[in-house]
């Protein structure tokens, strides 16, 4: 901060801004605080997501050891396209999940074995799921850059233009309180000079 000056109008140019900290500050904290629960509401959809795909996978187990067989399946089951529509949160714009694009292949049922059906059915759950998890990891992205950007603002406002101005205003109160002290010392000395001479 540079050298405030002591004066009046710097006084009331002090004052006007701690008054328009203190008006913008709920709002940034507001904000904040609007992200952070965003940011807990989306991990943990993440995390519900992760145990769903975990749950698919569990679910395999029985007849994961068939996948070894090489039937082509890697072939069968491709995303083609995410669809997302956009939504604002606390004015960051997030995509929101509508749907995945997942093509299957056709395959011949009769030359196929049975467990192929079974594992096209869970790979493309695993697909779907995988797709709505990247949308919510760029959710989390954009709502943590948001946070950090919104924090860095809070505690400028509270730790340091607040501070600035209440100790400016102090510093400039003081001095004018000074000067004004001292104007009327200068005055009575003045008028007693005055008075002297008149003698």
């Amino acid at each position: 901060m540079g050298k405030t000056k002591l004066t009046k109008h710097e006084l009331k140019r002090q004052k006007e801004n701690l008054k328009r900290y203190r008006r913008f500050l709920p709002t940034l904290t507001a904000k904040k605080q609007q992200l952070q629960r965003e940011i807990v509401r989306i991990s943990a959809g993440i995390e519900q997501g992760e145990t769903a795909i975990a749950g698919v996978k569990a679910a395999m187990e029985p007849w994961i050891q068939l996948l070894a067989e090489d039937v082509g399946l890697e072939s069968f089951v491709s995303l083609k396209g995410i669809e997302t529509s956009l939504d604002n949160i606390a004015g960051v714009d997030i995509p929101l999940f509508s749907k995945a694009s997942i093509e299957v292949e056709a395959y011949d049922l009769m030359t196929t074995p049975l467990w192929v059906d079974s594992a096209v059915d869970a790979i493309k759950k695993i697909v779907m799921l995988e797709a709505e998890m990247a949308v919510r990891k760029v959710q989390l992205e954009r709502l943590r850059a948001e946070l950090l950007i919104t924090t860095q603002r809070v505690n400028l406002f509270e730790k340091v233009k607040i501070p600035e101005a209440m100790g400016a205003i102090r510093r400039i109160t003081i001095h004018l309180g000074d000067m004004q002290t001292a104007g009327v010392v200068w005055a009575r000395m003045a008028k007693k000079k005055i008075e002297e001479r008149a003698r």
